[in-house]
């Protein structure tokens, strides 16, 4: 069995962690694919939501602690260092692709496998699930965007302290705080997931990109370039056929039907 598995389905691309003996830790395989299969996906037109999940009973457990402790040859410090630069792109790709990403976490998120779920747009989580920073536990500073993500959803006193700490924080806790966006009991975590995204599949996508990438620029630019930047975006989709096809809908009091245009 392939080690990540894509499938497409209702405009939805589903991204599948497939080492569940290994609680979906990271391999050459699964980051290969993450890193092709990305950027792929948001510039496929068949495609409207990107959901990243795991198999079996953890989302993902970020690096393979155990791969690691028996690499008997490391790489020198400088190829290690460019090795894991390539390929935290993958929180990059997440973050800053055109359309909405959703991680669906399905049981435990730790380490980098939680900087790649708080990477998403949003986060959907089962009952279950438990999210832990867990570098400090095994003697690293962090990686793939964590500290970045987490500062700027829980604040920085939080994340700092569940970075020096690593205590896990349930899925209830993590909801309180602002970590994911809702919480379903886990039987049901699937089945709400794929509706969500399949609403997003749906709408207006060159609206929802524009959307998505104001967000991200008001993270770090001016009120007067988020401005300029609303300004154009404004204009510009309000020259799509969605646009013109939701003003319609309204003025028919019908649900409008986006065509991605």
């Amino acid at each position: 069995m392939p080690e990540l598995i894509e499938s497409i389905e209702d405009g939805v691309a589903t991204l599948t962690l497939n080492r569940p003996e290994r609680m979906n830790a990271f391999s050459k395989e699964i980051m290969d694919g993450l890193i092709e299969g990305l950027p792929r996906l948001a510039g496929d037109p068949s495609v409207g939501a990107i959901v990243l999940t795991g198999a079996g009973r953890a989302f993902c457990a970020g690096g393979d602690v155990k791969r690691m402790a028996a690499d008997e040859k490391p790489p020198s410090e400088a190829e290690a260092t460019a090795n894991l630069r390539a390929r935290m792109e993958v929180s990059r790709m997440l973050h800053e692709c055109p359309k909405p990403t959703i991680a669906m976490v399905n049981g435990a998120a730790a380490g980098a496998g939680l900087s790649i779920a708080l990477a998403c747009d949003l986060r959907f989580a089962g009952q279950s699930a438990r999210f832990i920073t867990a570098f400090a536990k095994v003697g690293f500073s962090g990686d793939f965007g964590g500290t970045y993500f987490l500062t700027k959803l829980v604040g920085s006193a939080k994340a700092r302290e569940l970075y020096f700490t690593a205590d896990p924080v349930t899925a209830r806790d993590a909801l309180s705080l602002g970590m994911v966006n809702r919480v379903f009991p886990d039987e049901e975590l699937k089945k709400e997931t794929m509706a969500f995204a399949q609403s997003l599949a749906k709408g207006p996508r060159v609206a929802l990109a524009l959307m998505k990438k104001n967000l991200n620029l008001a993270e770090s630019c001016t009120l007067s370039e988020l401005l300029d930047a609303e300004a154009v975006g404004q204009v510009s989709t309000g020259r799509t056929e969605d646009h013109r096809e939701a003003a319609k809908a309204f003025v028919q009091k019908r649900a409008p039907v986006f065509v991605g245009r």
